[in-house]
């Protein structure tokens, strides 16, 4: 298993307030080379879990194996070496991954960081900023004066650059229009197929990850309660209400027409074009 998370628990501590559960005793095995999705509503613990996974936040309780990394609790223990570079993070918010003055000195930080040379540096950052669509001219200017698709954009890119073996990204596609949307997730695919690299991605749409990722992990107060494919999760419904997801309007309108028909819905999450056929195989039968 490339990720494991043997019983961890982790609770957000503020000054002068109660305790507030992070994690909860979470296990979770995951392999490498697949992307995978992880669900659940606001609060779930979803961005808990991939801030432990380069470190950045550290387990109460419970063992974190990542690639050949131990991750043992306690606050005051250090990052392993080399984890960072290994385990890149694309948070939330960009705004807090962003910091130098210009677009391309964000690129570069990580590969110069990570011992690339400045020639080589360079080139991963012009493949980094192709891959995720940002247009070279935007390289020079200031990442604060991006439209707020193009500074997710640049966030992604940054940590592409370093060239990870694991990537760990937050909401990616938010603030993205939807052919953006679309040709993200494709492309972030395509990295597991063409480089074997092992992407996770926090969403709390199941529609729109449905199509890409190869696994779906599902968690609610801090917990996982579903590990599978696209096509075991969607029917799963008792699941979806209880970690406040919706299944894809497509498997929502399969149930309907499946109902006025009194027949099975189809087995795999259908898309439109999909759902289109089986509706007109039905009726001709």
């Amino acid at each position: 298993m490339v990720i494991s998370f043997e019983e961890v628990s982790f609770r957000y501590r503020d000054r002068g307030m109660s305790p507030i559960l992070g994690l909860d005793g979470l296990h979770l095995e995951l392999e490498e080379g697949r992307m995978i999705a992880v669900l659940g509503a606001p609060g779930s613990g979803k961005s808990t879990l991939l801030q432990h996974m380069n470190g950045l936040i550290q387990a109460d309780e419970g063992l974190i194996r990542v690639l050949d990394f131990r991750l043992e609790p306690g606050g005051s223990k250090k990052v392993p070496a080399g984890l960072r570079q290994r385990v890149g993070l694309v948070f939330q918010y960009p705004e807090q991954q962003l910091f130098e003055e210009t677009v391309e000195k964000d690129l570069l930080f990580g590969p110069l960081n990570f011992g690339r040379s400045p020639a080589e540096a360079a080139e991963t950052v012009r493949r980094a900023a192709s891959f995720v669509g940002l247009d070279e001219e935007l390289l020079a200017q200031s990442p604060f004066k991006l439209s707020s698709g193009q500074m997710r954009k640049a966030a992604v890119a940054a940590v592409l650059a370093a060239d990870p073996d694991i990537l760990a990204l937050d909401e990616p596609t938010a603030s993205l229009d939807p052919a953006s949307r679309e040709d993200l997730l494709e492309r972030l695919h395509g990295l597991t197929r063409t480089q074997g690299k092992t992407v996770l991605l926090v969403s709390h749409r199941l529609e729109e990850v449905a199509a890409y990722a190869d696994e779906f992990v599902v968690i609610k107060d801090g917990r996982v309660v579903f590990q599978g494919t696209a096509k075991e999760l969607v029917h799963r419904q008792e699941v979806l209400e209880q970690a406040g997801l919706m299944a894809p309007s497509s498997v929502r309108m399969a149930g309907k027409l499946a109902s006025q028909l009194g027949v099975q819905p189809p087995e795999m999450p259908p898309d439109a074009a999909a759902l289109a056929d089986w509706y007109t195989g039905q009726l001709e039968m």
